[in-house]
């Protein structure tokens, strides 16, 4: 019975770690399809990518699939993805951008600052917020493709400041 009860307890914490890992995967999407419009290059993208990021015209559910599981896998996939820019404006009131918190922390800085210290402080002050280093750095880059931020190098190291 004890054993049972352990294994129910570590079954919960894999499923919690999965699912911050999973957020913390849709987030890397969200800014990597950002970072490719940005750069003009949505031509670029795999197929299947660029269909789940452009609207559909309504059609008949696919064989097999009751209609109403079908309309709930679009409206599943369909919300995360913040499909257009009133999408993202609307998403944005609820939640602030990664690169919007980033830059107000590199705000805070007078030196130069690599992205691994911006993320810890990003974790401390935003302990909701769980972005992979990848994301951070890409985040960064982001900043950096849009002039809002420079980059540095400093031997093998990288780091960021805001345009003043």
């Amino acid at each position: 019975m004890e054993q049972a009860a352990a294994d129910l307890e570590e079954n919960l914490r894999q499923q919690q770690e999965l699912a911050r890992q999973i957020d913390a995967l849709r987030e890397e999407e969200t800014l990597l399809k950002s970072i490719l419009d940005l750069a003009g290059h949505s031509e670029a993208m795999p197929e299947q990518a660029q269909e789940e990021s452009t609207p559909r015209p309504s059609r008949a559910p696919s064989r097999g699939a009751p209609p109403s599981a079908e309309r709930g896998r679009r409206r599943e996939t369909a919300a995360p993805q913040q499909r257009g820019r009133k999408a993202r404006q609307s998403a944005a009131t609820l939640r602030p951008l990664l690169q919007d918190l980033l830059l107000e922390l590199l705000k805070g800085h007078a030196e130069p600052c690599p992205a691994h210290e911006l993320r810890e402080e990003l974790l401390r002050a935003h302990p909701d917020r769980t972005p992979t280093p990848q994301v951070v750095r890409n985040t960064l880059e982001g900043l950096v493709a849009k002039g809002l931020i420079e980059r540095h190098k400093q031997n093998r190291s990288v780091l960021y400041t805001v345009v003043r």
